[in-house]
């Protein structure tokens, strides 16, 4: 007669790193949730949250070269300029050769992108607080501290 080993102790050792538990998906998870809920937030106005992350970079320093845009948001070229030929046609940025260097393309906002500054950053909070409900503000700056950590350890 075989003996079978006693697996429940080895799987009781691992079970922060199987789904669902592991913080991998955990993670995941509340990224499609957020992503979920703002993309909801964002459709009344044509809007996808990679739009959100363009905008916000031009809101933080308007004419940034397409590179820097993609570089910040650590994206590839292709993915970018096929959102920003979208946020064009919609009217919300145009695109400019740099004064400079004729091979940079600059991106900036239009007084349309410029508008939903006033809009957007308000329904991004009420989606924070909605996530955040119930976390302390240390708490929430602990827990931002340590996605910031591991974004590094792993970057």
């Amino acid at each position: 007669m075989v003996v079978q080993p006693d697996n429940s102790t080895a799987l009781d050792s691992w079970q922060q790193v199987l789904a669902p538990y592991n913080l991998g998906y955990r993670i995941k998870l509340l990224s499609q949730l957020l992503t979920r809920k703002f993309t909801d937030k964002l459709e009344p106005f044509g809007l996808t949250p990679f739009h959100w992350l363009v905008l916000c970079c031009l809101w933080q320093e308007d004419g940034l070269p397409t590179s820097s845009i993609g570089e910040k948001l650590q994206q590839v070229g292709g993915t970018l300029t096929g959102v920003l030929d979208r946020m064009e046609e919609r009217g919300l940025v145009r695109r400019e050769r740099d004064v400079h260097d004729r091979r940079i393309w600059r991106i900036w906002l239009t007084d349309a992108g410029k508008d939903l500054e006033k809009i957007l950053p308000p329904l991004a909070a009420e989606l924070r607080e909605d996530a955040m409900r119930g976390i302390s503000p240390d708490d929430r700056e602990f827990f931002s501290q340590l996605l910031n950590k591991a974004i590094a350890n792993l970057s």
